[in-house]
Formats: C-alpha cells, structure tokens, sequence
C-alpha cells in the first residue's frame, strides 16, 4: 500500500510542479493546492498506514500496543486541511479581484521592465 501511496505522491508533486511552472494565475494557485494536498499525503503515509487497532492505550498498559495509526499525524494533517481551505478561498478571492483590475490573470503582465534605459 505504501508504494503504491509514494508513485501517487510523486505523480501529485509532478502535476503540481508543472502547474506552478505556468503563467496563468489560476494554475498556479490549482498547483499549490495539489502540491498541500501531496504534502498532506506524505504526513499520512509516513504516520504509518495500517488497519489495526485505533489509538487507545489500554488503562492496564503505559505503551500503546503493536499496528495502531498514529494520532499526531492525522491530526497535523486535519489542521492542514481547514488552513488549506481558508488559503484557497483567499486566494481564489484576491484572483477575483486582480482580474477584476488588470483585467488579466496572466502572470508575465504584472512583471515590471524597470525603468527605460533610453532616458
């Protein structure tokens, strides 16, 4: 299940990359929201996939027993989801609003030249 969860993290990381590469606004604010979501599924990779018991530590034990999930990590991973969510609908907001002015989402518009070296 790992592998198979790392080649889905890799094709997510790549998708996300070749999307941030773009000039469009809109892709790169999609990229980063893929790439947060790949990152997302490391954490939960890496805090260990497994279908055994829930996180309890029984009353009698001082250790928790052998094959649970680990808590911290899906905790980690439900704030980044609720902050994910906020960043994306500022961010869609602010993309609004910029086309809106400009009248573009095109990323190379908004590229300053610096002054004119002919004055």
């Amino acid at each position: 299940m790992e592998t198979l969860l790392a080649f889905v993290i890799g094709g997510l990381v790549a998708v996300s990359i070749y999307l941030l590469m773009r000039r469009d606004l809109v892709r790169k604010v999609i990229g980063v929201v893929i790439l947060s979501n790949a990152i997302n599924l490391l954490i939960f990779t890496v805090g260990r996939v497994t279908q055994g018991a829930s996180p309890l530590i029984p009353s009698a034990d001082k250790v928790p027993p052998e094959g649970i999930a680990n808590p911290l990590s899906q905790a980690l991973i439900l704030t980044a989801i609720v902050i994910g969510f906020g960043m994306l609908s500022f961010a869609l907001v602010l993309l609004y609003r910029t086309q809106q002015s400009t009248g573009t989402v095109d990323a190379e518009a908004f590229v300053d030249e610096g002054p004119d070296p002919s004055t």
